[in-house]
């Protein structure tokens, strides 16, 4: 593990404020970036991100900036946890500014489409850097609230995934490793598709058997998708898959249910949005996973029946009648 002497988090949104405290808590100096000036001075000054985390009273070690030159300058681990619709220009407005032997980890839950890409493929189309993917059932709140949590770095630089464990690891947070970073990151971002459908399920009152159902049928879609794609089934078992999965699709803390179970209430997908007041991957993850999904025909019923209440107004009844007639009733699917 080479000796790593400043760490870098670029978002300082719900996850990048807990990232960087993790790190910061660990002894590592860590510059935080974030969008505005007024953000980055009242964190410095107040200890803490009363945006997303007023209960948490952050480390010494963390300093704010809006200024990326000033928050590059001389990283040698950068966590990126911005949106994914503002990935691509933060991966372009850093291009001149990472040092050659930095890491490159992407914490984002998202797809970026036309073309189909994932955000550590964008990250390897501009960088030859080492890149890792972090994914997990990684709720904030807990996090913050120093619960117990783990998550997966998955890289195929062993040097880089040691590098992560030493600056994140906590007695509260736990890491584990794989080499599929296919596979981890198609998860963090398909679980949140159907974390939305069962948010939703749940606003209509479905019954936890119904829940359980919508949830293994998840589990053979996701995996199905990855597959195509060229990742591994057997991650999906894991923490990044199966942990990230029912965590998410269970949870009031989950964005993407709580986006599911105001669009189950009757509002309108805008409404729905603000309703929750920060970012929810599923929605944008939703348009680009169906898109490719019919380009190479793959069957996702539960990704189209959430389509077509969002985009057609269907009813949200209409979730639960596509699954019980869907005429798909082999029970486990992962193949390689």
């Amino acid at each position: 593990m080479h000796k790593l002497k400043k760490v870098v988090v670029l978002g300082g949104g719900s996850f990048g404020t807990v990232l960087a405290n993790l790190a910061a808590s660990n002894g590592y100096k860590v510059a935080l970036w974030v969008r505005d000036s007024e953000q980055a001075l009242r964190i410095n000054s107040e200890g803490a991100n009363t945006n997303y985390h007023p209960e948490l009273k952050l480390s010494e070690n963390i300093q704010a900036s809006d200024s990326l030159e000033n928050v590059m300058k001389e990283a040698s681990i950068v966590f990126i946890a911005t949106p994914s619709i503002v990935f691509k220009k933060i991966i372009e407005r850093i291009s001149n500014l990472l040092m050659e032997d930095a890491y490159v980890i992407s914490c984002t839950k998202g797809i970026l489409g036309d073309p189909f890409r994932s955000l550590s493929e964008m990250i390897s189309s501009n960088f030859s850097n080492p890149i890792g993917v972090l994914s997990g059932p990684n709720l904030a709140k807990e996090i913050a609230d120093k619960k117990i949590a783990g998550t997966v770095i998955a890289s195929i630089d062993e040097d880089l995934i040691e590098s992560v464990k030493a600056v994140l690891s906590s007695q509260t947070f736990k890491i584990y490793s794989s080499n599929d970073m296919e596979g981890v990151e198609l998860a963090g971002a398909l679980k949140n598709i159907y974390a939305i459908i069962c948010g939703l399920a749940e606003s209509i009152e479905v019954g936890e058997n119904a829940i359980g159902l919508i949830l293994t049928r998840s589990m053979a879609e996701m995996s199905r998708f990855a597959v195509a794609k060229g990742a591994n089934p057997i991650t999906f078992l894991g923490l990044a898959g199966m942990g990230d999965l029912v965590a998410t699709c269970t949870s009031k803390l989950s964005r993407n249910y709580q986006l599911g179970f105001n669009l189950g209430k009757g509002m309108k997908i805008e409404e729905a949005k603000n309703e929750i007041g920060q970012v929810a991957e599923g929605i944008r993850t939703l348009d680009v996973i169906r898109n490719e999904s019919i380009q190479l025909d793959i069957k996702m019923p539960l990704v189209e029946s959430l389509y077509n209440i969002i985009y057609k107004k269907s009813s949200p009844n209409k979730l639960i009648n596509d699954l019980v007639n869907n005429p798909n009733e082999v029970d486990v699917e992962f193949t390689y």
